[in-house]
C-alpha cells in the first residue's frame, strides 16, 4: 500500500512541475528594454533625436532622455507597449503617442531606438540586440600588482 502511495505522490509531484513550466511559457520572459534617444542612421536618411522624451512603460515612468542619453525598463513577456512625451525643442509643446510591439523571445536586452520608432520606420532600423562591450574575463586578483594590505613600509 505505500508503495502505491509513494508512486502517486511522485507522479502528482512531476505533473505539479510540468503544469507549473506550462504556466510560466505562457506568462512570459523577463526582458530588459534599453531606449536610446541617439539621431539614426538608416537608408542614407538622418532621424535627428528630440531634445527631451518622457517614456511611460505599465503605468510607470521609465525614464526622462535627452539627447544622446539611453534609459531601461523591464517588461515581463512578448507584448511590450510604451508612450512617448516628445518635447522636439527646448521650450517646445510636448506630443504624445503610444506605441505597442512584441519583443523578441531569443533576446535577453532589446535596445530601442526612439527617433526610429517615432519616424515609423521598419522594426529592424530601430530594435536590435544589446551586446555589452565589456569582455566577462575574470579578474585574477593574484595577479593584480600593488602594496599588499598589510604592509606597514619600511619603517616596521
Amino acid at each position: 500500500m505505500s508503495n502505491k502511495r509513494r508512486l502517486l505522490f511522485r507522479i502528482l509531484a512531476v505533473a505539479v512541475l510540468i503544469l507549473i513550466a506550462a504556466l510560466m511559457m505562457l506568462v512570459g520572459r523577463g526582458h530588459t528594454v534599453y531606449l536610446d534617444n541617439k539621431t539614426l542612421e538608416y537608408n542614407g536618411s538622418t532621424y535627428e533625436a528630440p531634445y527631451k522624451v518622457t517614456v511611460t512603460v505599465n503605468g510607470e515612468q521609465a525614464a526622462k532622455l535627452y539627447d544622446k542619453e539611453r534609459g531601461s525598463a523591464t517588461n515581463i513577456g512578448q507584448n511590450f507597449e510604451m508612450t512617448l512625451e516628445v518635447m522636439r525643442e527646448k521650450g517646445g509643446s510636448e506630443v504624445v503617442s503610444t506605441h505597442r510591439f512584441k519583443l523578441p523571445y531569443s533576446m535577453d536586452g532589446v535596445v530601442v531606438n526612439i527617433p526610429g520608432v517615432l519616424a515609423g520606420l521598419p522594426e529592424d532600423a530601430w530594435m536590435s540586440e544589446f551586446v555589452s562591450l565589456v569582455p566577462d574575463e575574470p579578474v585574477d586578483e593574484e595577479s593584480v600588482p600593488g602594496i599588499d594590505e598589510f604592509d606597514l613600509g619600511e619603517d616596521f
